[in-house]
């Protein structure tokens, strides 16, 4: 795997050319059972006006920016994309340094492999891109990070794809009380768990999902269920409640280093090499929000990143059994 690592203040021509690299893959993801399974623009605009209007300026830049076509622009909303599932395991270690890790465990057919950090609206965002301004785990200049993994439900409904929302939250909001709201208030059209921890320690997880009201709790740890196992052959797939209670374990049944507590996100039973089956844990990310730092790891490789001095570069990963 490719990863990349790309700064651009504000949208431009580098955006733009990503967007052309990667809009085939996505326009036949997005269109995959059908145009008409999808919602119309006038459809799309009206969601995300009325749920994320701070974003709808930054929305229409990059959809002059992407062309200005009808279904690139309806798949820069993320209103009611085709469903899609992933793994993923959270923790916020609460030692001296505030630390949020997390296992990305998805399809390395399906995935962006690009960190961007933005300057977007005036506010410097750094995370792991999806969908080429959604994000799957990232942190802001105000010290906010945020993270995501699937909720274990097999429903689909009105709402929004989550990397929109984490974008949202990390653009518009600077404590956890804030994005709290958020995530309260904004639909979902699947099932997510969202961990945000800011620069003052303070932490929550949304269990979000259509439906029902968002539960707004103070887990530290989250995997792939929310409050009890709905989905049971995804449970068991996934070993969702074994990396749990492997988590709450490591958290409160004794306490250890730092580094001690982030290497066992590299090892199973957190690390997955189902990567035949899409669900391979594809990195290993690890936040400090009061530094503004994050690192991109693999088993052997540690990719450290600042938000003030982010340097460009690339690295070539070799993913055990990926394909």
């Amino acid at each position: 795997m490719l990863w990349r690592a790309l700064s651009e203040d504000q949208p431009g021509p580098r955006w733009a050319g990503l967007f052309a690299e990667y809009w085939p893959a996505y326009r036949d993801w997005w269109m995959r059972e059908g145009e008409h399974a999808r919602p119309t623009y006038a459809e799309c605009r009206r969601q995300l006006a009325r749920h994320m209007p701070e974003l709808l300026p930054l929305y229409e830049t990059l959809c002059e920016l992407a062309g200005g076509g009808d279904k690139a622009a309806r798949f820069l909303s993320f209103w009611n994309p085709p469903a899609y599932l992933s793994g993923c395991s959270q923790a916020i270690w609460q030692g001296p340094e505030p630390v949020m890790v997390r296992n990305y465990d998805y399809d390395s057919r399906a995935f962006d492999s690009l960190i961007l950090r933005t300057k977007w609206g005036g506010r410097t965002v750094m995370g792991v891109s999806d969908g080429l301004w959604g994000l799957v785990d990232g942190v802001n200049d105000a010290g906010l990070a945020i993270s995501l993994t699937f909720g274990g439900r097999n429903v689909v409904g009105q709402g929004f794809g989550v990397p929109l929302i984490l974008r949202y939250v990390l653009q518009t909001c600077t404590t956890t009380a804030e994005a709290g709201a958020a995530l309260a208030r904004i639909p979902t059209h699947m099932s997510y768990n969202v961990t945000v921890l800011d620069e003052n320690r303070q932490y929550l997880t949304a269990m979000m999902g259509p439906g029902r009201d968002t539960l707004i709790t103070h887990n530290a740890v989250a995997t792939n269920h929310q409050e009890s196992v709905e989905w049971v052959s995804h449970a068991r797939f996934t070993a969702t409640v074994e990396r749990e209670r492997f988590l709450l374990q490591r958290l409160t049944l004794h306490r250890e280093p730092q580094e001690t507590f982030i290497d066992a996100f590299l090892k199973p039973p957190l690390y997955s090499t189902a990567f035949s089956k899409g669900f391979g844990t594809l990195y290993t990310a690890v936040y400090r929000p009061r530094l503004r730092q994050m690192e991109v790891r693999w088993p052997g490789t540690v990719w450290p990143m600042s938000m003030h001095a982010f340097v460009e570069g690339g690295r070539r990963v070799t993913v055990p059994g990926a394909a």
